[in-house]
């Protein structure tokens, strides 16, 4: 008796994410890496480099703060993402979380207290996390491009930050249908 055929999913498979992401780290991992002392990538422009992916982390912490404000429903699942975002922000020598300039501020600083014009949110819950998808999507899609300009250890980190973009791109958009 012949077995039947197998299902195939729609959309890349988890797989093929990780082999793209290990891929990128691959062939960034075999670049040249310039010391200190060589005249290779200046530092001026790796730190340029560092300090615009840090202020796009925090512009997608930003879309996320509003989307979790206008969509309360969404927290326990957006949560795990922002986190991760929040890290790669960090990571890149931004901060995670807008804090509050007032000196009589007693909790937590809260994420959704930004000094930034607020985002527009898609008013369905659908549209919302379609909106950060795309978002997540285009960031990765930057911080790809931006590999070939930074020398080996920026890379790597660009490199492994772009495939979790990716990968929160493919999570948010499943997670639409």
């Amino acid at each position: 008796m012949p077995y039947p055929p197998p299902r195939t999913p729609s959309g890349p498979r988890r797989r093929t994410l990780f082999a793209s992401a290990a891929g990128a780290a691959l062939l960034v991992g075999c670049s040249a890496d310039p010391g200190p002392g060589d005249s290779g990538d200046s530092p001026s422009a790796t730190e340029r480099a560092r300090a615009r992916a840090a202020k796009d982390g925090a512009g997608l912490l930003e879309r996320y703060d509003a989307v979790l404000a206008a969509h309360p429903a969404l927290a326990e699942r957006l949560r795990p993402l922002r986190a991760e975002v929040a890290a790669h922000t960090e990571a890149f020598g931004g901060t995670a979380a807008t804090k509050s300039p007032s000196p009589t501020a007693t909790g937590s600083p809260s994420p959704a207290a930004s000094t930034a014009t607020p985002q527009a949110v898609p008013a369905t819950e659908k549209g919302a996390l379609a909106d950060l998808a795309a978002a997540e999507r285009a960031l990765a899609d930057r911080r790809t491009k931006a590999l070939l300009d930074v020398p080996g250890e920026l890379a790597r980190l660009m490199a492994s930050v772009a495939a979790s973009g990716a990968a929160h791109a493919y999570l948010l958009t499943e997670g639409a249908k």
